[in-house]
């Protein structure tokens, strides 16, 4: 996507479209990026600054029309278990070198590799984020006082009834008018801010009738600043880069799944098609600079970006015009956000941890009661028990069991000769039995792809068929679109014992994948080019031409047209019974 074609035919109406959104997504941001920041660990100013500066750059340089970047709910739990052991400043770090990897992605075009992560995973995993992040806003929702942080969610959650009795009726009542201002927004006025509106109603209410007897972002985290600080490069050690290496590739994988899958929402909403890469490295530059000026990592955030779209968005200066309306806000009333109560700021993120929950989703997963629903909950409980890191990887580690147990399932491997019955005699299965079996032609179909999983049933099944030593083995493979070296090793191997033993190994409507690989191996010449059939009834032909006639006198299975003629050599062929070879398909 070029930049010219993201502002084809832009003019002074579209500027106004975008300025209206802008404004929107800009009012919507704020108290989700200060939200974002306390729920990670850090100052509320570091989500407002990562609002401002990478959501900027992420729709400047972006491979989405109407992407929105900011801090997202999906980052809590890595940011703050981050910060936990490491501190703030490894946290920039961390950020910094997550930008680097996915503007590397980006340059070496692997957008697409993200998209192979499979459904149940992300599933399992964002419903594990969701939990923690509503369980982790309960003690600002009841006013709990002096708990003590873990990294541990059984830990933490010890820690909330150790203190229950702390609970501050206040601060129970402050989150209940938020709570309430949100939902009654978005079910009568869905187009009005809810998380705004509610966060400015329980302030005030606050504010009037018990100033000082709740929790505030003041009280807690100091004045917020009204001006971006001054930029820093973070100090980026070799050591730095060893220890931080996997929390920053966590970091770059789940920012680059979640701004792609907002690509796609977004895709989906207005039917316009994202650059995958372009916008990997537009998340990538936009990570690179946020920790310059203190932000949290950021990336494409579903929801703000359908309100962009819903709100009238026409090109990506909506986003950029979101950042600077954050950034003005931040300039004119940033003392005033400091008496924002804490229990006003929970509610806005329990609500955003039940939207990302996906739980029809989940429950529908679940529904099918399969191996993918195991692997949903294993993903789902390692992300709130452990980490999210072990989760994706043990999420993806069994999903790729599942699919090489399913597609070793679908390889089907079975005798078959001519039916006489069907229009063009095509092979079948039940017509082998008995009474009915070539002892010198052995015709095989192969159905599914021939690969490590699957490649050891088909040399089974055939090795079996090998003790008969037929004179010819035919394999008809019209139905195999992939072959790998461990299925092209099993193949050979069957090729090799046929003919150590006196045999022919004919090949029929090979597709292209697995002839290539024949090619490149060689293996198609040990079989002969010669040996290979565009259609099984020439296979069949060539097969009468090996067969060992002593053996087929008084034979009485007759498998093909030519038995009858074999089998009895001295009876004068009759003209209307010419051999023909059959038209097998």
């Amino acid at each position: 996507m070029r930049q010219g074609g993201r502002f084809q035919g832009y003019h002074f109406k579209l500027m106004q479209k975008d300025l209206v959104s802008g404004l929107i997504v800009g009012i919507v941001a704020i108290p989700l990026g200060m939200a974002f920041a306390i729920a990670s660990g850090v100052k509320p100013e570091y989500g407002l600054f990562s609002v401002i500066v990478a959501g900027i750059l992420i729709s400047l340089f972006g491979g989405s029309k109407f992407q929105i970047g900011g801090p997202t709910g999906a980052f809590i739990p890595v940011l703050f278990a981050l910060v936990m052991k490491y501190g703030y400043e490894n946290l920039l770090i961390a950020g910094f070198m997550a930008g680097v990897i996915l503007l590397l992605m980006g340059l070496f075009k692997l957008g697409g590799i993200i998209k192979f992560i499979p459904r149940p995973v992300t599933i399992g995993f964002t419903a594990g984020i969701a939990v923690t992040i509503f369980t982790g806003q309960i003690a600002n929702f009841f006013g709990l006082r002096n708990l003590a942080k873990h990294e541990s969610f059984i830990a933490n959650m010890k820690e909330l009834g150790t203190h229950l009795s702390t609970t501050n009726g206040y601060s129970v009542l402050t989150a209940a008018i938020a709570l309430a201002c949100i939902l009654l927004m978005q079910k009568r006025f869905p187009k009005i801010p809810g998380s705004l509106v509610g966060l400015l109603v329980s302030t005030v209410v606050a504010l009037l009738f018990f100033p000082d007897k709740v929790a505030t972002i003041g009280s807690t985290y100091g004045t917020i600043p009204n001006r971006l600080p001054s930029m820093h490069f973070p100090s980026l050690t070799l050591e730095h880069m060893r220890q931080l290496i996997k929390p920053a590739f966590i970091i770059a994988m789940l920012g680059g799944i979640e701004s792609l899958l907002s690509a796609v929402v977004a895709d989906g909403m207005t039917g316009t098609r994202h650059n995958s890469n372009r916008e990997l490295i537009g998340q990538g530059i936009a990570n690179m600079a946020a920790p310059l000026f203190g932000g949290i990592p950021a990336t494409g955030a579903i929801a703000r970006t359908a309100t962009n779209i819903k709100s009238g968005a026409a090109s990506p200066l909506s986003g950029v015009i979101h950042g600077i309306v954050v950034l003005l806000v931040l300039f004119l009333f940033a003392p005033y956000a400091s008496d924002i109560p804490l229990a006003s700021m929970a509610p806005i993120l329990m609500v955003v941890a039940w939207n990302m929950s996906e739980s029809k989703a989940f429950i529908r997963v679940l529904k099918t009661k399969g191996a993918e629903s195991i692997v949903l909950v294993v993903t789902f409980l390692l992300t709130v028990f452990t980490d999210l890191t072990t989760a994706v990887e043990v999420g993806v580690v069994l999903s790729g069991v599942v699919f090489v147990k399913h597609m070793s399932e679908i390889l089907n491997t079975a005798k078959v000769l001519p039916d006489p019955s069907h229009k063009n005699e095509k092979v079948a299965a039940h017509m082998v039995h008995d009474q009915h079996n070539c002892p010198q032609v052995s015709i095989y179909t192969i159905e599914g792809a021939l690969f490590f999983g699957a490649a050891d049933g088909f040399d089974q099944k055939l090795m079996e068929e090998l003790r008969r030593q037929p004179k010819v083995l035919i394999l008809r493979m019209n139905h195999v679109p992939y072959m790998d070296t461990t299925g092209e090793a099993n193949l050979a191997g069957v090729i090799k014992k046929v003919q150590r033993q006196g045999g022919t190994v004919l090949l029929s409507e090979l597709q292209h994948q697995p002839r290539q690989v024949l090619n490149k191996t060689g293996l198609d010449q040990v079989i002969g080019e010669d040996h290979f059939f565009e259609q099984t009834g020439g296979a069949i032909s060539y097969s009468m031409t090996k067969l060992n006639r002593a053996e087929c006198v008084g034979c009485k299975h007759f498998a093909f047209h030519e038995c009858e003629k074999l089998a009895s050599p001295r009876v004068k062929e009759r003209s209307e019974r010419a051999a023909l070879a059959p038209e097998i398909v």
